[in-house]
């Protein structure tokens, strides 16, 4: 891939304003096509025939890969696949009339507004509780993503007003309401505890810092979810996108509308969003099934 990867890169970047952890994604997925082509003699990704994503596509149900990592894979190829039509260097686009599997819908899961109070209430008055308090209560008061989280800088926060500014998946900026609680965590924590962690590394600008002084990881900030969920004896495996599922099922428990929802979330599409909405009818049918003498 070596050829297209630097130009298909910059395009992930600029026009599809993809983040890094994306670009990589979709790198990845191509180099694992190319390597699946050079096997068959196919040495060049414009060679490739729509005969050729059939094989692959059934090369990876033979892997018993998840109907989800297969989409994700195709999805890969067919932006690969558009940008080198756009460019010039193909002259037909084999993933065109290959159809991804269906992924079976799972549960949504999410914890109760009692278990999301129990967790919130774990961490401590020492320095690390008061960013992790701070930490826990920005994902759950505004659902970011925990990529959005780690990547989020000081000057994103606007305790006066009461809001984050955050610059999603997309390249979309969005602004989201901070509430109370988690303004009240996040003063106590810029203007208290973050000094503490400040080291000569620093750049600065990351509102969370690890011990090191430097931007919190991915790895860091779900390790420490992970201690606070077991120290609130939370039986379910939590992790940040569980507590951005509890974001939005409790805002659509609560009155919110679909598309303000999806504006919070960052969804480019609207079905990523009205999947929250099945939870919400689902609880409906079972107030129903308890209530209803002919039920």
């Amino acid at each position: 891939m070596s050829l297209y990867e630097d130009t298909f890169k910059k395009y992930l970047r600029i026009s599809r304003k993809l983040a890094e952890n994306s670009v990589d994604a979709y790198s990845r997925d191509i180099a694992a096509f190319a390597v699946f082509l050079s096997k068959k003699g196919v040495l060049d990704l414009n060679g490739a025939g729509q005969a050729d994503v059939a094989a692959y596509l059934l090369n990876l149900k033979q892997d018993d890969k998840s109907s989800s990592t297969v989409n994700r894979k195709m999805a890969s190829l067919r932006a690969f696949y558009k940008f080198m039509l756009t460019e010039g260097n193909c002259a037909e686009n084999p993933v065109l009339d290959v159809k991804s599997p269906r992924i079976a819908r799972k549960d949504i899961e999410y914890l109760t507004q009692g278990e999301v109070e129990t967790l919130l209430a774990q961490p401590d008055g020492s320095v690390k509780g008061i960013r992790d308090r701070a930490m826990l209560e920005l994902l759950y008061a505004t659902g970011l993503r925990v990529s959005e989280a780690i990547e989020t800088d000081v000057e994103h926060v606007n305790l006066r007003m009461g809001f984050v500014t955050c610059t999603g998946e997309y390249g979309k900026a969005r602004i989201i309401p901070l509430g109370r609680p988690a303004r009240a965590a996040l003063e106590e924590y810029i203007f208290d505890g973050r000094a503490k962690f400040l080291r000569e590394k620093d750049d600065g600008k990351a509102l969370f810092l690890n011990y090191h002084g430097v931007r919190m990881t991915r790895q860091g900030m779900w390790k420490i979810l992970k201690e606070y969920a077991s120290a609130a004896g939370l039986e379910k495996k939590i992790t940040p996108q569980i507590l951005r599922n509890s974001f939005a099922v409790h805002m659509v428990q609560n009155g919110a509308d679909l598309k303000s929802l999806q504006e919070l979330l960052g969804h480019e599409d609207m079905t990523a969003t009205q999947v929250y909405l099945s939870v919400s009818k689902n609880r409906i049918k079972d107030v129903y099934d308890h209530a209803h003498p002919r039920a």
